[in-house]
């Protein structure tokens, strides 16, 4: 049985100065406090205390070991998005981290899978960004579920999706950049309450708003963190499309029928919230994943799953044939070469 962490992120060890690139302020930044660990900065803020697993090979791979995980798929930290930025700028950015990782995976023996970023907020750029990442041997793409006021179903953003299919690149959507202001200040609510809410959203608006029937079916697209809160609403979701024609929206079936459009991993944390997502999911479109290596993920890797007693196959589905399949990891040989110009 091959072991495969979808979900895990990176920060590079060093970074240039991008506010004195840009001439703009609050771009993140890193304070190194010693060799082991740093804090990443927003400007003059303090933005979250990271260790040398975010950057060193090693440190990922003795974990690895540690937790019996085979191959990792690393993709950026998505404060490192620049979405709200000029495009050009999300640009550079994009290549600068598109690099560090692949340098950062190169160190990995063939173990770490890359995954990139791209300046979503400008299509063109984007599919040419996608384009130069899969040339150098990525294995796909992590994006922000939402630019700005603009979600899943916008337009360019389906555009780009649609181009991500036609490629064969699957893709990770992470939430970021969090509704909610003031009152999910305190006590890490973001994290906790509007990250999983921000996945919900797109994926309702993924399904009402018309995108799914647009989009080609062989697009292999994956949310994070069990897709939010969308599984266990999903019952509220559905009614709401039955009773009411103003739900509907563009969609062209309910709800539940959208389910097999899409995947999600497996960090939800507990094993009765496990359970319940493989059982409206079905087996073949849970992936583990861990949010390796901050201190919301899961702590042993795969504990969740194994723990849950299920069948051998489908523990097997889960704790990495799925994620084979999503990346097509079976028929590609790993081996990220440097990322060209151009």
């Amino acid at each position: 049985m091959t072991v495969v962490d979808l979900h895990s992120h990176f920060f590079p060890e060093q970074w240039p100065d991008l506010a004195e690139r840009f001439g703009t302020p609050d771009w993140p930044w890193m304070r190194r406090d010693d060799a082991d660990h740093a804090m990443v900065m927003m400007g003059s803020r303090e933005f979250r205390p990271i260790t040398s697993a975010c950057w060193d090979p090693a440190v990922r791979l003795a974990d690895m070991d540690r937790d019996g995980v085979d191959l990792q798929v690393v993709s950026a930290t998505p404060v490192l998005f620049a979405y709200g930025r000029p495009a050009e700028h999300a640009m550079e950015c994009a290549r600068i981290f598109n690099d560090a990782l692949l340098e950062l995976c190169a160190g990995g023996g063939g173990r770490l899978v890359p995954i990139g970023q791209v300046p979503l907020q400008d299509t063109d750029m984007a599919c040419r960004e996608l384009e130069r990442c899969l040339a150098a041997g990525m294995k796909g793409v992590q994006i922000g579920n939402h630019v700005g006021d603009r979600d899943l179903d916008d337009a360019g953003l389906v555009t780009f999706l649609a181009h991500c299919a036609s490629l064969g690149a699957p893709v990770f959507v992470h939430p970021w950049d969090m509704f909610g202001g003031c009152r999910l200040e305190d006590w890490m609510l973001g994290w906790t309450v509007a990250m999983p809410a921000e996945t919900q959203l797109s994926l309702n608006r993924m399904i009402l708003g018309g995108a799914f029937d647009r989009l080609p079916r062989d697009l292999r697209i994956c949310f994070a963190h069990g897709g939010g809160s969308f599984t266990f609403l999903l019952g509220r979701l559905e009614n709401a499309w039955h009773r009411r024609d103003i739900v509907r929206g563009l969609s062209t079936a309910p709800p539940s029928t959208y389910l097999d459009r899409f995947e999600v991993d497996s960090a939800v944390y507990d094993g009765r919230a496990l359970r319940y997502l493989v059982d409206v999911m079905g087996p073949s479109s849970v992936l583990l994943g861990s949010d390796y290596p901050f201190p919301l993920g899961e702590e042993h890797v795969g504990g969740v799953i194994r723990s849950c007693a299920f069948p051998h196959d489908v523990e097997g589905q889960l704790l990495g044939g799925n994620a084979l399949d999503f990346l097509d990891l079976r028929s590609r040989p790993l081996g990220p070469q440097a990322l060209a110009g151009g």
